[in-house]
């Protein structure tokens, strides 16, 4: 069974393809086949002037059409398609939704904060770790953070803030916003047994790949300050130059990190585990539980 998960977040849109193939206890095993990113920083239009501008919303359009020939391609037999937090603010995001539906038959879901921060949850990455550690993910985007926490086997508690990289480049995180954050943060994870992070999100897999550590392992939190205060110290061209870094990435990878520093400080997690997975890994496993439930209630 192959199947797509077609994520447009704030700062890029993402295509993932992947096979679903049953091993020999019939557990299944998800091979990754295509992985394409395009970055159209719909945050930069959004959140300043409320809409995706032209220019832009053909980038979407024309990537949106590429995406559905890579889909025929590859033979993927079934689709999710989810936006977050730039197309859940911008003011022409259903005409947007609808011409593309309409061109390319890719049906486009807009979703919430909280549902975004269920799907990264969707990958079920702490269930394999340590139970005997309470663990809080952080996916850190263009516009939003969503937060996940998980303790003793269940869900304790999900949150989405408008806290994101292309926000803070623009100025447009307020003190407030900062407080609201920490405050909801230190009342939730108070009294839990200790708490690991587990970091999603493009600017944390590139910190734990310059890092140079093996995978499996955990990144400590002054590693991140330290990268956060040598990065801080370039200017964007000398990040791309010196740490071989995209236009795009080059930019939004500070505010990444201070985001990343202050959730973990504020919950009192001095390590994070960077699984290398975000919300198209969420929505191809969600699509997959779908499909098996839905055979299963056929069945009955």
């Amino acid at each position: 069974m192959k199947l797509g998960a077609i994520d447009i977040g704030s700062n890029a849109a993402r295509l993932l393809i992947v096979e679903v193939i049953p091993d020999k206890n019939n557990i299944p095993q998800f091979n990754k086949l295509s992985l394409v990113r395009v970055p159209f920083r719909l945050g930069f239009d959004v959140f300043e002037f409320g809409i995706i501008s032209p220019k832009k919303v053909e980038m979407m359009m024309q990537t949106m059409k590429a995406f559905s020939h890579l889909l025929k391609a590859y033979e993927v037999n079934h689709l999710i398609a989810c936006a977050t937090s730039a197309m859940r603010e911008a003011g022409n995001s259903n005409e947007i939704v609808k011409n593309i539906k309409e061109t390319t038959n890719i049906d486009i879901e807009i979703i919430s904060g909280d549902i975004e921060a269920s799907l990264i949850y969707e990958n079920h990455i702490a269930e394999n770790l340590d139970i005997t550690n309470s663990y809080l993910y952080i996916d850190v985007g263009g516009g939003s953070t969503e937060l996940t926490f998980f303790s003793d086997g269940q869900l304790v508690f999900k949150k989405s803030f408008d806290i994101g990289t292309i926000r803070l480049l623009k100025g447009m995180v307020t003190d407030a916003k900062w407080e609201e954050a920490k405050d909801f943060i230190k009342q939730k994870a108070k009294g839990y047994k200790k708490i690991i992070a587990i970091g999603t999100g493009g600017n944390i897999n590139k910190v734990f790949s310059l890092s140079k550590k093996k995978d499996g392992k955990p990144l400590h939190i002054s590693l991140l300050k330290d990268y956060h205060k040598e990065l801080a110290s370039f200017s964007i061209e000398d990040r791309i130059n010196i740490y071989n870094l995209r236009n795009d990435r080059a930019d939004v990878i500070v505010p990444a990190l201070q985001i990343y520093i202050n959730m973990m400080r504020w919950a009192e997690a001095e390590d994070i585990f960077v699984p290398k997975i975000g919300l198209a890994d969420g929505l191809i496993h969600h699509l997959y539980d779908q499909l098996v439930a839905q055979k299963f209630d056929s069945r009955l």
